[in-house]
């Protein structure tokens, strides 16, 4: 039995991703992500594709953070400089607190692995509703060093010396 089953700290966590041309098909971080959030002893609460367009992407997760039954949205895709890159623009108003933390962090762990390409990730992360929302790339790579360098550490109920578990309190079960 996993760690967080044994201290009642299991999370339900969506994940969204945000491309114009990605299917559950071709969508290789979001099942990146899936893997992982079920791996860590979290159960899955959403999991969806919708288009770059700043409107369907606020729909998706207003109603996701509006929701009692979503503690965390990890998002990928669309944060990026090229043509409908809008993820941080659909977002950034719905947070209640914006984490500016973990975007530099991102962004500092990932210049040991793509160098100064780092500066065209506007990754990102917030709470609104009592929801932690963390915005990354869409790359697989960068999925994989957002989660297991950051991500993963903080929705661990006894990772120390703080995580954003107790924050949550709310929706776990």
């Amino acid at each position: 039995m996993s760690t967080l089953v044994e201290s009642n700290k299991i999370l339900k966590i969506a994940v969204l991703t945000v491309s114009d041309t990605r299917n559950f098909e071709t969508d290789k971080s979001g099942a990146y992500l899936v893997e992982q959030i079920e791996s860590a002893g979290h159960e899955l609460a959403k999991h969806k594709i919708v288009i770059d367009d700043i409107y369907q992407i606020r729909a998706c997760l207003s109603q996701w953070i509006a929701s009692d039954s979503i503690q965390a949205v990890i998002i990928t895709g669309g944060t990026g400089f090229y043509g409908r890159d809008s993820t941080p623009e659909a977002i950034m108003p719905l947070f209640d607190k914006q984490m500016e933390g973990f975007g530099e962090l991102f962004r500092s762990i990932s210049f040991s692995e793509i160098g100064s390409s780092t500066i065209q990730s506007r990754a990102l992360g917030g709470l609104a509703n009592n929801t932690v929302i963390f915005s990354l790339p869409g790359s697989t790579g960068a999925c994989r060093t957002a989660w297991t360098k950051i991500i993963k550490e903080q929705l661990d109920g006894d990772f120390k010396p703080c995580n954003f578990v107790k924050l949550l309190q709310t929706g776990i079960h």
